[in-house]
């Protein structure tokens, strides 16, 4: 008699992972995309070539949940996802189980929902950018904070010899300008999609219900621009904000994923087993679909 294939350990782990995504999108009646790693090319390639395969695949949807853990990146990346996201579907959610910092946050805000847990944090908007002098990334916020720092001792007459030094050989204008327009492409970039997504149907306020114009909106939606860029308030790029402070102090409306148990049962028992198994096989994230899985090396 011939013999049954043996299945393989990945065969099974694969298996088991497209029908946990599967019940993850019916719970949320969206398809389903999953990005662990930095927001740094080539991400959005990926993520590109990812989606246009889940659409071709089926069933046909317009809505997509993102389960989204980065420590962040590139604010023209977030761009360039958060632009094929909207081009092929009319709603977007993003799912936090962990954490989106930096530029994750700012691409978070491209949803027209956010769901998170009483665990999960988004960071400060500190996008990072490319020393040029080849030293790898710098959190522009902080840099651009100790260089008002140094000038305002130097304009008081307090700046040591060593700190003078140390101004001298590590602050360059040029850096200085593209870290001063990456912040504002950041705050900019939060702004628009805000208003554009996250506050359409944003009607009436909720509690005096005065109907919302636009303006309400745009000054809202800097409002939580400037406080996820000001430094002194959260203090270090890698200051995690909980779920009910973003709603108390940012007044941001986030879904809280622990009061749906069928998101909440469905996302556990799809996420713990990927992050699992891309930690077996020694991926340091990776990307994620009912249909694909490239592990990032």
């Amino acid at each position: 008699m011939p013999s049954k294939p043996i299945r393989t350990a990945n065969v099974i782990v694969s298996e088991q992972l497209k029908n946990n995504a599967t019940a993850l999108e019916n719970a949320m009646n969206a398809h389903v995309l999953t990005w662990w790693g930095p927001i740094q090319p080539p991400v959005e390639r990926y993520i590109r070539q990812a989606v246009e395969h889940r659409i071709r695949l089926g069933p046909k949807r317009r809505r997509l949940a993102m389960v989204l853990q980065t420590p962040g990146g590139y604010i023209e990346t977030a761009e360039r996802i958060a632009n094929t996201l909207r081009n092929h579907y009319s709603w977007v959610a993003f799912l936090i189980p962990d954490m989106a910092m930096s530029a994750g946050t700012v691409l978070v805000m491209s949803g027209d929902e956010i769901w998170m847990t009483y665990f999960s944090i988004l960071g400060p908007i500190d996008p990072q950018v490319e020393r040029h002098d080849g030293r790898g990334l710098v959190p522009a916020l902080g840099y651009l904070e100790k260089y008002e720092e140094m000038v305002d001792k130097s304009r008081k007459n307090t700046l040591t010899a060593a700190e003078g030094a140390y101004f001298v050989k590590n602050f360059d204008a040029a850096e200085l300008f593209s870290y001063a327009q990456a912040k504002k492409q950041s705050i900019e970039l939060l702004k628009k999609w805000l208003v554009q997504y996250k506050f359409k149907n944003w009607k009436r306020t909720k509690t005096r219900g005065i109907p919302v114009t636009p303006k309400m909106r745009r000054d809202r939606a800097e409002d939580i621009g400037m406080k996820l860029s000001d430094t002194k308030k959260w203090y270090s790029h890698s200051r995690g904000i909980p779920m009910e402070v973003l709603k108390r102090d940012l007044k941001l409306d986030i879904k809280d994923i622990e009061k749906d148990p069928k998101v909440r049962d469905t996302l556990e028992n799809y996420w713990e087993l990927l992050i699992n198994y891309l930690e077996t096989i020694g991926a340091r994230g990776g990307l994620h679909t009912a249909d694909l899985l490239i592990p990032l090396a």
